[in-house]
């Protein structure tokens, strides 16, 4: 574990630029390599005080390569290094158009559910999902190339609220199949 910093931010510890947009496959290798060196399997047999530690490494590895891999994730964590609160717990404020919009999935997925109509949450989970691709697309840009942190954020809160009625999608579409 020789060379590892404990107070590295996720992206200097696999070596990455502090972007949005990052090379996923790097970073799957770059994974593969940390857990290689800290797994605690490798240290079975070291002291008490290094298995502890290849311990704490190897949580410290999972935790930073899931907060890098998950772009939501990304984004709430590379804004809080950037020095911008996202304000994801304090502040509710949405465009209406988008509260609006949300609302009417909403509406669509319970009516769909009740109804047992597996195309058409198939249909909402699909037009979903290509909206979800072009805002994360969109907050990368944010991000990486406008600087428009303000932006990013309402972006990061709007993208939750979408992620968990994917989640909602998801579900319906279960129990229906089920």
């Amino acid at each position: 574990m020789t060379g590892l910093d404990f107070t590295a931010d996720h992206f200097a510890l696999f070596g990455l630029a502090r972007a949005q947009g990052i090379d996923l496959p790097a970073l799957d290798l770059r994974f593969r390599e940390l857990q290689a060196q800290v797994h605690p399997d490798k240290h079975a047999h070291a002291s008490d005080s290094d298995q502890r530690l290849s311990m704490q490494w190897a949580t410290r590895v999972n935790e930073a390569y899931q907060t890098l891999k998950n772009p939501l994730a990304r984004a709430r964590y590379l804004l809080h290094l950037l020095g911008h609160d996202a304000q994801v717990e304090s502040n509710t404020s949405m465009p209406m158009e988008f509260l609006v919009a949300q609302m009417e999935l909403r509406e669509a997925v319970a009516d769909a559910k009740v109804g047992a109509d597996d195309a058409a949450l198939d249909d909402l989970r699909r037009k979903l999902v290509a909206e979800m691709k072009q805002d994360y697309q969109r907050l990368q840009s944010l991000i990486d190339a406008e600087t428009d942190y303000v932006g990013a954020s309402g972006l990061v809160r709007q993208l939750m609220f979408q992620e968990k009625l994917l989640q909602e999608i998801d579900d319906a579409l279960e129990a229906v199949l089920a």
